[in-house]
């Protein structure tokens, strides 16, 4: 099978679309973060805490739908300890949110040795299973690759329509934006910046928590050590490579899942043989650095990203 053929099947934007859905809602929570102008480099550490949380609410006995709720509880629980920090008393925002990947992490792995002492591998659930929609399903080619997914990944792509809408549409969308370009404004119209940007962490956090549990509930059926794997580092930069533009990022995710479900494929086929496989893992992180840099070359990065706002200083 050569790249053609792969490239031509459906099998393989099927796997492309299901790998991009958990970037899509981490890179949405990032985003929002972001728009109200509040760096969050905890999204890591959060898509872990919501990986697990999610899976464990599961196991407990809580439906599926119950464990996206509690992962997306917990992310914004996390969401609001980072809001504190970062908004009202304006610590460096790097340093918060590095540090909040770190805790989250940490406690989360603490809990799982707390919760399941004696297991030496983790229990499985029932996760959710692919829900074909009729009649679409049965399209050619995009039938397979869009409308046989899980109901999370309808969800993902339901939540980018949402945002999109949100920021461009209607008057909170513009609060958040005016939030993240010039704040000044928005106090002169006697709108809190503080309670906008704290609002936009804590939600995109929620978001990012369920980026992570769409690992366990929906990718996989159960939780381990570093299946986050570094996606949340990956959604930044898919901020960046979408413009801050919702559409742009969703369009963003799927290049690089495309390009990671590339590789897989690529490692089973003649090349894979006669190539370290090293370098296939490479291949999407190369690739999505190289479409970061024409990108980024026009995106226009929110004006007060970053820049904390006291009310009444200029």
């Amino acid at each position: 099978m050569d790249i053609l053929d792969i490239l031509l099947s459906a099998s393989f934007w099927a796997a492309a679309i299901r790998i991009a859905s958990p970037l899509i809602f981490a890179t949405l929570g990032e985003l929002i973060c972001e728009r109200a102008g509040v760096l969050n480099l905890g999204i890591e550490g959060i898509m872990v805490a919501g990986a697990f949380s999610g899976w464990i609410a599961v196991w407990a006995g809580l439906p599926l739908w119950g464990g996206v709720a509690v992962a997306m509880l917990t992310g914004m629980a996390f969401g609001l300890l980072h809001a504190t920090l970062s908004v009202p008393f304006g610590l460096s925002q790097h340093v918060v949110g590095i540090g909040l990947t770190l805790l989250a992490t940490s406690l989360t792995f603490y809990t799982y040795r707390v919760v399941l002492p004696e297991v030496s591998s983790p229990p499985k659930i029932e996760a959710f299973q692919p829900y074909e929609i009729p009649l679409l399903a049965d399209l050619p080619l995009i039938g397979p690759a869009l409308f046989s997914q899980t109901p999370l990944t309808y969800a993902a792509f339901l939540l980018a329509a949402i945002c999109a809408y949100t920021l461009y549409r209607t008057p909170v969308g513009l609060a958040v934006r005016a939030a993240g370009e010039n704040p000044s404004a928005v106090a002169a119209q006697g709108l809190s910046v503080t309670a906008i940007r704290m609002g936009a962490v804590i939600t995109g956090s929620g978001f990012m928590a369920v980026g992570g549990a769409f690992l366990t509930l929906s990718a996989f059926d159960s939780f381990f050590f570093d299946m986050v794997n570094g996606r949340g580092w990956i959604c930044i930069a898919l901020v960046v490579f979408g413009a801050w533009r919702p559409g742009k990022a969703v369009l963003g995710a799927i290049l690089f899942a495309a390009f990671d479900a590339l590789q897989i494929r690529l490692q089973q086929t003649a090349i894979g043989a006669l190539v370290p496989y090293q370098l296939f893992l490479m291949l999407p992180y190369i690739l999505s650095i190289l479409a970061l840099v024409v990108m980024s070359r026009r995106a226009e990065v929110p004006a007060a990203l970053m820049v904390p706002f006291n009310k009444g200083e200029r």
